[in-house]
């Protein structure tokens, strides 16, 4: 790529969401490259457990009502998207659409689980509620002492991993440009005065070499506040919110569970091929990359509670990952207050799941159809 040839879009940030960002945007005849600090895929997107989970994750309150829109139209979409991926890449995405069950430990979560099953239900949204013993038909590894369920049919997971590899070979086969080690220095803005807005015209790297865009999509997740260039009133709140998460392996294979659990402090999600991601911790310690003992602790205590089997699983990795979180944890997306400047972040815990509808909404920013959401 020329530092002297101006590119219809640049995305900073190589993750799930940018990636997707980048594909849709070079399938429209769009010149397109992609950034990232480090190694593509090598963050968020990775340490996520690709949960696609609107109803169970669905919270209380106007923000909580938004993503949930969000999460739904994005869910619809993931089938038709991870087809078309795994049709470009030649490799399974790994999409599992086995549903969910949220779970209660105790007589306070039973209560807390009544009272999600009441909200729920007056969003006429599919959730079943079901007794210990009906549960343990559904699913058998779990402990005779769980006090209720609630199953959630159409809420089911992908493997970011291998979602990952397919974006990054579908990105390339398409045509975009990916750099990896490419540390942006600033944004570089043109015409900022009180007559104008200013516009994003493109950016300098850690090296010097500046690269021209009509267009600059901003995808860096947690990193996405800390990019220098930008007047403080075109920035984003967006936070890191950290997490700990355990990768899990059956010596023996699959069939320990089918579905997706859920429960107070964490969550259990199967892989076809025997492996569970078990996390994750929500800690708002910055950019502190070290896991610690207590947090695998209880983890680990809560997980072996509701499925005792999980004890002998093997313990095939431990990893730190950061969500980007907004003050209301609703993401960002859409054109910014400079011309030129788009936003896909702040997806905090639903980045796997918003990123097919994130990229559409992005497209419609590049070309003018809306703003997007925020």
């Amino acid at each position: 790529m020329s530092s002297g040839d101006q590119l219809d879009v640049l995305v900073l940030g190589g993750g799930i969401v940018g990636l997707a960002v980048a594909w849709r945007a070079r399938q429209r005849g769009m010149s397109v490259a992609v950034l990232e600090r480090n190694t593509v895929g090598g963050a968020t997107s990775r340490v996520a457990a690709g949960m696609l989970a609107p109803v169970a994750e669905v919270e209380f309150g106007d923000a909580g009502a938004r993503i949930l829109d969000l999460g739904l139209r994005s869910a619809e979409l993931w089938p038709a998207f991870a087809a078309e991926l795994e049709a470009v890449a030649g490799v399974d995405v790994g999409l599992l659409r086995t549903g969910s069950l949220l779970l209660a430990r105790d007589e306070d979560d039973a209560r807390e689980l009544e009272r999600q099953l009441a909200y729920r239900q007056s969003l006429r949204l599919p959730v079943e509620r079901l007794l210990s013993s009906q549960a343990r038909e559904r699913e058998h590894a779990l402990a005779p002492t769980v006090r209720l369920a609630l199953e959630v049919p159409d809420d089911h997971s992908v493997d970011p991993r291998l979602v990952l590899g397919a974006l990054a070979h579908a990105c390339v086969a398409a045509g975009v440009q990916v750099r990896e080690h490419s540390p942006v220095e600033r944004v570089d803005v043109e015409g900022l005065n009180v007559a104008s807005p200013g516009r994003v015209v493109g950016v300098t790297l850690a090296g010097g070499e500046r690269i021209a865009a009509e267009h600059l999509v901003i995808a860096a997740g947690p990193w996405s506040g800390t990019i220098d260039g930008l007047p403080e009133h075109a920035r984003v709140p967006v936070r890191p919110v950290k997490g700990q998460i355990l990768r899990l392996r059956d010596p023996s294979g699959a069939g320990l569970l089918q579905r997706v659990l859920r429960f107070r402090g964490g969550y259990l999600v199967p892989r076809a091929d025997g492996r569970y991601v078990l996390g994750a911790t929500v800690e708002e310690r910055g950019f502190a990359e070290l896991p610690t003992a207590g947090g695998v602790y209880e983890l680990l205590r809560f997980a072996q509670e509701l499925v005792p089997g999980v004890a002998e699983l093997e313990i095939e990795e431990l990893a730190v990952g950061f969500r980007p979180g907004t003050p209301d944890n609703s993401p960002i997306v859409g054109r910014g207050a400079l011309d030129g400047l788009v936003w896909a972040t702040g997806h905090y815990r639903n980045g796997i799941l918003l990123a097919p509808l994130t990229a559409e909404l992005v497209l419609e920013a590049l070309t003018g159809a809306t703003a997007g959401v925020s």
